[in-house]
């Protein structure tokens, strides 16, 4: 009777401790829940405020790209009207020339979302400076063409037979190799092997002959009348004297080299009443639609002189 008295008292301990212990577990699975509910980690308000930080970086983007759109737009318009006036045909895609495939959105989703939001935010920025560039140059254009449409001489490459590839920096502040500077670039790299010939852009007077082995080294620059001159510089021989008539396309000189330049180039100036001009602006009579789209986007493209 006494061992039976001794195991129920036994029972009721364990019992007693077994809700105890369930009820202490509940309590702090409640507690917890309570607490992760009214406070957050240190993990995860650095979760919280990295993701406000995405969503506040995401509506930026995405009213960078409306304004972007918008740009694109106008810009269409001006190419589709300057090609209209100058060539009398239609543009040529813009896919031909851009550096970033169609499907560059599509496949970024599959991306982890930082890589996408940066991603995105570097060729947003890049879209804009070139739009912004591109812009400025078809304004030059459009002044050029309204002020002096009949008398803006018809310059060719003076370099034949070359590639778009061949085109580097032109106009605009560009790193300087030289003196590794961010430095004022005044005309249009055309590289080309040395002792290629240079022709004259188009028909003038010879108004200045420079042998030099300083700066810009040998030049001739010519006066093409209405305001227009045309340089060219690095030459190695120097085929024209000063004061003489040279016609389309005529044999000025030939591409030099020189121990203060990268390559052998020539370099090519436009100036209207002394003022620094694009010569790209002035190039479309001797290339194609499409090449002269390449042409410019090399030229705006490309950040470092060879001079």
């Amino acid at each position: 009777m006494v061992a039976k008295k001794k195991d129920s008292k036994a029972k009721r301990i364990v019992m007693a401790g077994l809700r105890y212990l369930v009820a202490s577990v509940s309590a702090a699975i409640v507690i917890y829940m309570l607490f992760a509910l009214m406070f957050s980690t240190q993990e995860e308000r650095r979760l919280q405020k990295e993701n406000r930080l995405y969503n506040n970086l995401y509506n930026a983007l995405k009213a960078k790209e409306e304004l972007i759109g918008d740009v694109i737009d106008g810009l269409l318009d001006k190419d589709k009207a300057i090609y209209e006036e100058l060539f009398e045909t239609q543009p040529p895609s813009l896919d031909e020339i851009s550096g970033y495939p169609a499907s560059f959105i599509a496949e970024s989703e599959t991306l982890p979302e930082k890589f996408y939001v940066n991603t995105a935010s570097h060729h947003s920025d890049s879209l804009m400076s070139m739009a912004d560039g591109i812009d400025r140059n078809f304004h030059e254009i459009f002044r050029i063409l309204q002020e002096k449409k009949d008398s803006i001489p018809p310059l060719t490459l003076p370099i034949k037979n070359m590639s778009y590839v061949q085109v580097g920096a032109s106009v605009g502040i560009k790193h300087n190799p030289v003196y590794n500077l961010q430095m004022p670039h005044e005309g249009l790299d055309l590289i080309a092997p040395q002792g290629s010939k240079v022709h004259a852009a188009a028909a003038g007077r010879v108004t200045k002959v420079t042998r030099s082995r300083k700066g810009l080294g040998n030049e001739v620059e010519i006066d093409h009348g209405n305001g227009f001159v045309t340089k060219y510089s690095l030459l190695g021989d120097i085929s024209v004297s000063q004061g003489r008539n040279v016609t389309l396309g005529q044999v000025v000189g030939t591409v030099g080299v020189s121990t203060f330049i990268s390559a052998p180039h020539l370099h090519f100036e436009v100036r209207y009443n002394g003022e620094i001009q694009d010569p790209i602006n002035f190039l479309f009579s001797s290339l194609s639609p499409e090449e002269y789209s390449r042409v410019q986007y090399m030229a705006a493209k490309t950040s470092q002189s060879m001079d």
